[in-house]
């Protein structure tokens, strides 16, 4: 073993994080945020860095709150807007780059304000703030003061879905678009409607923004059925540009105006690829820029002029970046090492992007105009030295039909050829996602299994995308038998290899991954022990209780209502007298995409069964407990999972 050690539990606190980078308008530099998870705290440390884009010298801290993001250069470099939580709620601050001064406080909303966009000219300011009816009246002028928030939860008066997401219930309050004028400080609310707005883009003439909002300004689920509207500033005036109701992401006008980007999608449709679209900014017709590359965009940036796109597409496990001509539709590959890039930054020729490997879970790269993509942070590196850390295993496989699938599998660091380890399947939720062995929000995860001696497979079962449309729409209303053929042929394949005990199997998922394994150990007893994570067990009920409410709809393509029945039969809770294997379920309690209620079900029907269950339930938590919870949440969350299967696989631990 050396000198090194194994990866444990508490070193998701020495992993760090390049997030959201930022070119500089002279392509020279990149400022990004670092982020590092405090155990001692039970916090994330969020600061301001800056490096150059050729790597020639270390990077450099520019705050030092612990509670910055979102930073955005103004257009002569001169300065930087960014976000910062230090006095309470997030606000603007303007920060000069030219001199180690103190950053400036810009506003002071009640309920804070996010999302900074400068102007062409760099004299104002466009971000969001939240607020309701009331306080906009106030804001007005009106003497109609806003009520204590008290009154609006006791009790709560619901008239939309959906009325709680991400952990909180909503307040009333709507994200509205103000503008801050650099010069007076002073801002002015420029949105009208009672609705959420998405971030601004300025027009390029500086006269206007575009914003997105519901169309039905009574309807529901605003993020599905959303238009492009351009603001006029001037008049206060709001046209619509885009006909129908979709789910619109990443607005972004090209550098010389000719052009808004974005990405649509029909907004009754939870599986296609989003289509990349420009359109004139006067407004006009929209044409689709990726349709022949049938693979998912997961972020783009303009060039340096109005006809290139750098496009960030998902591919078979990797990320690729490409350079797309949007006149010709050519497309030019920017060289990458296999990796998943988890943001993008353009400016000029200059790149800047965050990356992640399967040996390292996070560094920035960037790409001075004229040069390569490198590395231009080592935040990782000395940690990454002290621990084993195992390489991603390329595993090509078929299924019973005949399907050409991909997984990987990582060994334990102690593995000796001849003898047989226990297996770690893990399962990706959405389940139209991809994983990746180089998966930033998991690489902590496997790479604890593998040190606790786990062989550990991962997979992308039909369903999930980079793999083209027919096989992200071959999964249908089959949740469950189609995704289970894919897994298992995989743990099939693996165990052909010889270092497999199949008598010692583990079987773990989050949300869809929950489902899977709620769907599975129902309908094999090959695994000895299994842990659910906010899964769906049951469909019916799942469909009102989330904050996605039409999701199940698109996905099975009928309603609770119509046929409760059809639902059911594709429920793992259907199936609960069939399990055999001992299971574990975790969730969080502020669960609003995956309700508690699920969990609790399956506890229910399991224990009064006298089926061997265990239920953790996580407070103050949400969805997104694996990837951004609390950090000493997250490490309970590991050693829950970690010492319930090694109850059977390895007892002698226990």
């Amino acid at each position: 073993m050396g000198d090194k050690r194994l990866i444990q539990f508490e070193d998701l606190a020495n992993l760090v994080y390049s997030e959201d980078p930022q070119v500089s308008p002279d392509g020279r530099w990149v400022v990004f945020v670092r982020t590092q998870p405090s155990l001692a705290d039970n916090a994330y440390d969020n600061t301001l860095w800056l490096a150059p884009t050729d790597g020639s010298v270390p990077a450099r801290q520019l705050t030092f709150s612990g509670k910055d993001s979102q930073p955005r250069w103004s257009p002569d470099g001169a300065h930087l807007a960014f976000v910062s939580g230090r006095g309470g709620k997030p606000q603007l601050y303007l920060l000069p780059m030219a001199a180690h001064g103190e950053a400036q406080q810009l506003t002071d909303h009640p309920n804070g304000a996010t999302t900074p966009r400068w102007s062409p000219d760099g004299t104002h300011l466009a971000y969001l703030a939240r607020t309701n009816a009331h306080e906009r009246a106030r804001e007005d002028g009106s003497t109609n003061a806003a009520p204590d928030d008290s009154e609006h939860f006791d009790p709560l008066y619901i008239t939309r879905l959906p009325y709680r997401e991400g952990t909180t219930y909503h307040d009333g309050r709507t994200n509205q678009i103000y503008v801050l004028e650099l010069a007076t400080r002073r801002s002015r609310r420029v949105s009208t409607h009672d609705t959420h707005y998405s971030e601004p883009v300025w027009a390029h003439d500086g006269s206007a923004l575009f914003t997105t909002h519901i169309v039905n300004l009574d309807g529901d689920e605003y993020w599905r059925k959303s238009s492009i509207y351009r603001l006029d500033l001037a008049t206060g005036n709001e046209t619509q540009l885009l006909e129908g109701e979709h789910t619109i992401n990443s607005l972004a006008v090209s550098p010389n105006g000719t052009w808004l980007a974005f990405q649509q999608r029909d907004g009754r449709d939870t599986i296609s690829h989003f289509n990349l679209c420009v359109m004139p900014c006067a407004g006009g017709a929209l044409t689709v820029l990726n349709e022949s590359l049938d693979r998912p965009v997961s972020n783009f940036a303009w060039g340096a002029d109005d006809d290139h796109l750098l496009l960030n597409i998902a591919n078979e496990g990797i990320s690729e970046l490409l350079w797309l001509t949007v006149s010709t539709r050519l497309i030019k590959p920017l060289p990458l090492p296999a990796c998943t890039v988890n943001g993008i930054s353009v400016c000029g020729d200059a790149v800047a992007c965050a990356v992640s490997t399967h040996l390292n879970p996070s560094e920035l790269y960037a790409m001075p105009a004229g040069g390569t993509l490198a590395p231009v942070t080592r935040f990782n590196a000395d940690f990454l030295a002290s621990v084993h850390v195992q390489p991603a295993h390329e595993l090509r496989y078929q299924n019973e039909d005949g399907v050409a699938l991909q997984g990987w599998y990582l060994l334990p660091p102690d593995y000796e050829e001849g003898k047989q380890y226990p297996l770690a399947v893990n399962i990706h939720g959405g389940p139209h996602i991809m994983w990746s062995c180089h998966e930033r929000s998991m690489w902590h995860e496997w790479q604890l299994h593998a040190a606790q001696g786990y062989v550990v497979f991962y997979c992308n079962p039909r369903g999930s995308e980079g793999y083209g449309s027919d096989f992200l729409h071959a999964l249908g209303t089959q949740w469950g038998e189609i995704a289970m053929q894919d897994i298992m042929a995989g743990v099939d394949a693996l165990l052909t290899k010889g270092f497999v005990d199949e008598e010692r199997m583990a079987i773990t998922g989050g949300s869809y991954g929950g489902y899977m394994v709620g769907w599975i150990i129902a309908h094999t007893n090959r695994f000895k022990t299994a842990v659910a994570q906010r899964g769906v067990y049951n469909v019916v009920s799942f469909y009102g209780t989330t904050d996605i409410p039409t999701f199940a709809e698109c996905e099975f393509q009928t309603t609770a209502w119509a046929d409760p029945d059809f639902l059911w039969v594709r429920s793992p809770l259907a199936y609960t007298q069939t399990i055999q294997t001992p299971l574990l379920l975790i969730h969080s309690e502020n669960d609003f995409r995956v309700a508690i209620e699920q969990s609790e079900q399956m506890f229910a029907y399991l224990r009064l069964q006298g089926k061997e269950v265990a239920f953790v339930r996580f407070p103050r938590e949400g969805h997104e407990l694996s990837r951004s919870g609390e950090p000493k949440h997250r490490v309970r969350r590991l050693r829950e999972m970690v010492t319930w299967w090694n109850k059977t696989i390895f007892p002698e631990r226990a």
